[in-house]
C-alpha cells in the first residue's frame, strides 16, 4: 500500500512546479487532470478517516491538508501537512484495503479527485506515464524514510531541527531576518509532528531563540541560522539538503 490527497482542475491548468506536477511532463499532467473531477472543501472537512476504504486519490490545487494518525490509546501524530501541488490518499494493494491515516482540510481547498480504477486504466495504457508516476511514488517513500531517520537517530532536538528545516523548505519565505515560515502552528501541533510533549517543544524552541537560531514574529517562526539546525539533525547532505525530499 502506497501513500499518496485533491478538487477542481481546469483543462488548461499546467503542472505544478512542486509535488507530483514536478515529476510529470505537461502532457502527462494533462492526462491525469483529464480523469479528475472537482470538489471544493472548507476548512475542517475530513476527506477520509483512518479505517475508511481506499479507492480515491486527491490532488490539492489550492489550500492545505493535514494528514494525521491516531494510536490505540488516543494519541495523535501529524504525519504531514500538504499544500498546492501535492497528491494524497492511498493506493490499494491486494484485496480490500483501508486508509492507515486520516486527512483533514485545514484551509479551504480546491481538490481534484481521481478514482483509483481510472488511474489504473491510465497507467496500463500509457507506459511512459506509468514510469513517471512510479518515480513520484519512489520519491514519497524516500521522504517517509528520511523522516523516520530524523525522528529515530538524533533525539528530539534533532527531530525538531529537522522539522523546522522541512517547514522552511515547504512553507518558507525569504525575509531580511532569514526564512519566515508561512505556516501558523501551535507548539502542541509541532509536538505531534515529532512524537513528544508540548512542554518539551517549548523548552527546545526557547533554547533555539536564546542561541539566535530562530526568532518568532507575528506568531510565525523565522529561521535565522539554518546551518545551525542542519548541524543539530546531522543533515546527510550538509550544507544543502535536497528540498524535494527534505519537506514537511
Amino acid at each position: 500500500m502506497t501513500t499518496t490527497c485533491a478538487g477542481n482542475i481546469g483543462q488548461s491548468e499546467t503542472a505544478s512546479a512542486s509535488g507530483l506536477g514536478a515529476l510529470l511532463s505537461a502532457d502527462h499532467f494533462r492526462m491525469l487532470s483529464g480523469i479528475m473531477y472537482g470538489k471544493t472543501a472548507s476548512a475542517g472537512t475530513t476527506l477520509f478517516w483512518e479505517g475508511d476504504p481506499t479507492g480515491k486519490l486527491y490532488y490539492i490545487r489550492s489550500g492545505r491538508v493535514k494528514v494525521r494518525k491516531t494510536t490505540e490509546d488516543g494519541r495523535e501524530f501529524i504525519l504531514s501537512i500538504l499544500k498546492e501541488g501535492d497528491f494524497c490518499g492511498e493506493l490499494g494493494g491486494f484485496g480490500e484495503t483501508v486508509h492507515g491515516y486520516s486527512a483533514e482540510v485545514t484551509e479551504e481547498a480546491e481538490l481534484g479527485i481521481v478514482q483509483e480504477r481510472d488511474l489504473e486504466v491510465l497507467l496500463m495504457r500509457h507506459g511512459d506515464f506509468a514510469v513517471e508516476f512510479m518515480k513520484w511514488m519512489s520519491l514519497q517513500n524516500r521522504i517517509v524514510q528520511s523522516k523516520f531517520r530524523d525522528l529515530l537517530l538524533y533525539g528530539k532536538p534533532g527531530a525538531l531541527a529537522s522539522t523546522l528545516i522541512r517547514m522552511s523548505n515547504t512553507f518558507g519565505i525569504p525575509c531580511e531576518e532569514g526564512i519566515r515560515i508561512d505556516l501558523k502552528m501551535t507548539n502542541a501541533e509541532m509536538a505531534d509532528l515529532i512524537g513528544t510533549t508540548r512542554e518539551s517543544v517549548n523548552r527546545m524552541l526557547s533554547a533555539m531563540r536564546e542561541e539566535g537560531t530562530i526568532s518568532v514574529s507575528h506568531h510565525q517562526i523565522v529561521i535565522r541560522n539554518i546551518d545551525g539546525l542542519r548541524r543539530i539533525c546531522h543533515c546527510p547532505s550538509y550544507p544543502a539538503c535536497p528540498k524535494e525530499i527534505c519537506r514537511l
